[in-house]
């Protein structure tokens, strides 16, 4: 059931509200045929989801400088709050379509749920909901090589080998199948990276081609991982290249 809020209840209804909850705001007025046409669509979606987002309304005519805040010049106007501040709008009476994909942006997805799980039974879910998610198929594989599951860790990747973590981890069942990095990747898997990374470069002078490709790929498959600013990263990016040519 939609909130209707006001200038007064603006901050504490949606701006606050939307720290715990996302809140999707639709400003309207009474005379806006196109907004009559529009609010069963966002009270099915709200209703829908089972109290995971707010629909709220506001009546332009009667907070307009609520209105003016926001830069509404078009009604119905329906703007989504998430952490106090606007994330996504759009403007005018969409086809349904668009406001379920608006909703479904803002709340995880059954298959986020069971990825933020985490155990391998909730991974395998996840992947069956949506195999095309290569996060998904990666946790699923990490998970498997912790209890020594090699075969379906490699099976799990193997749709998603233009991914450098997916392609990563195939490297590595390629490797330590061969007997190659096996304990570079254990020192990977307690915490250590630099050292692994350290330990794989060392490997690389007199290895035979395939072998030297599989290391690259599972070091950048690695640094992968690494944030954008990580300045311990570049460094190896930089020596991964030298010992590459």
């Amino acid at each position: 059931m939609a909130v209707d809020v006001s200038d007064a209840t603006f901050e504490s209804e949606v701006v606050e509200c939307s720290r715990t909850v996302p809140v999707v705001v639709d400003f309207w007025a009474e005379w806006c045929g196109p907004c009559r046409t529009l609010t069963p669509a966002l009270e099915a979606a709200e209703a829908a989801r089972d109290g995971k987002i707010v629909l709220a309304k506001v009546d332009v005519d009667a907070n307009q400088a609520l209105a003016a805040r926001f830069g509404v010049q078009g009604i119905p106007s329906v703007k989504a709050f998430r952490d106090g501040a606007v994330v996504d709008e759009f403007v005018g009476a969409v086809p349904k379509a668009k406001v379920e994909a608006l909703f479904d942006s803002l709340v995880p997805s059954r298959a986020d749920e069971l990825l933020a799980a985490g155990d391998e039974l909730s991974l395998r879910e996840a992947s069956e909901l949506e195999p095309r998610r290569t996060d998904i198929a990666v946790a699923l594989a990490r998970v498997r090589l912790a209890r020594g599951a090699e075969d379906e860790a490699l099976e799990a990747v193997q749709p998603h080998s233009e991914d450098f973590a997916a392609a990563g981890i195939a490297a590595r069942i390629g490797l330590a199948k061969a007997g190659v990095g096996v304990e570079a990747f254990d020192t990977h898997d307690r915490g250590d990276r630099d050292k692994a990374l350290d330990s794989l470069l060392e490997a690389m002078p007199g290895a035979d081609p395939d072998t030297r490709e599989r290391i690259r790929t599972a070091i950048v498959g690695i640094l992968s991982e690494a944030p954008p600013d990580d300045p311990t990263a570049r460094t190896y990016r930089r020596r991964l290249a030298t010992a590459l040519y």
